[in-house]
Parts: structure tokens; C-alpha cells; sequence
């Protein structure tokens, strides 16, 4: 089985940026507990904080990996585009959130890609791609 997991703008910053919210922990060091923790699938781990580059890599492995765990960022809130590339694949995507986004500012609680994608995991830290990694697993 073959996942790619996708992180959109800032979160590069994991571990650093406002760790009330999101932990103080790197996507990086959290990639390899979920490696440690299924040996049997092969992750492949993106970043980008440009839509475009995104939107690139959703096509580029929509139609070869068994999942994508996707967290958008705040492009989930804006961005039409990244919405019509998840309808474009066969691949089946997890809208991802690490921090619960129902709870924070008005203007996160609306999900333009969220029609898109097989379901939707928020708030439960970095643990949320776990979750979602389980719902790929079926």
C-alpha cells in the first residue's frame, strides 16, 4: 500500500509556529512514528506552500497511490482549484486538520474541498494522520 501525504502552507513550520495549536513536535519527526508504526506502507511526504505545487502533486499521484492524506492548510478555505484536482483523480483523499478548525476563527469553519474528499479528521493533533491512515487502511 502506498499513501502520500500532502501538507499545504506553513506547515513546514510545524514544531515552531504556535505550538498551542499545533504541538511542538516537526511533521518530520511524527512521519517516522507513523512509518515505525506501519511498516507494510510506503509513505511519500510533500510540502508545499504554493496551491499550484499542490495541486501538481494531487495529479501526479491520483492515479498510482492507494491514498492521499491531505492537509490543505488554509487553502481548504479558498481554494476552488484544489477542489476540481481531488474530483479529477481516482485516488481518495482525507482532508486532514491537526488542530480542531470548527473551534478556531469563523473563517475556518467552511471546507471548499471537503466535498471532494472521502471524509474529513480534525482536532486531534498530529494524531489526526493517523486516523486518517486507518481510514485508507479501510
Amino acid at each position: 500500500m502506498k499513501i502520500q501525504i500532502i501538507n499545504g502552507p506553513n506547515l513546514n513550520l510545524l514544531g515552531v509556529r504556535e505550538p498551542g495549536v499545533y504541538g511542538s513536535a516537526s511533521f518530520e519527526v511524527y512521519l517516522e512514528t507513523l512509518k515505525n508504526r506501519y511498516p507494510e506502507i510506503e509513505f511519500a511526504y510533500y510540502q508545499s506552500n504554493v496551491e499550484g505545487e499542490i495541486i501538481n502533486k494531487i495529479q501526479e499521484t491520483g492515479f498510482s497511490f492507494d491514498g492521499i492524506l491531505l492537509n490543505a492548510g488554509a487553502y481548504t478555505h479558498t481554494s476552488v482549484a484544489i477542489h476540481d484536482a481531488i474530483k479529477a483523480i481516482k485516488t481518495p483523499v482525507i482532508e486532514v486538520h491537526i488542530s480542531n478548525v470548527h473551534a478556531r476563527e469563523e473563517f475556518r469553519h467552511q471546507s471548499l474541498i471537503a466535498r471532494a474528499c472521502k471524509g474529513v479528521i480534525a482536532g486531534f493533533g498530529l494524531d489526526s494522520y493517523r486516523l486518517a491512515v486507518e481510514a485508507i487502511k479501510g
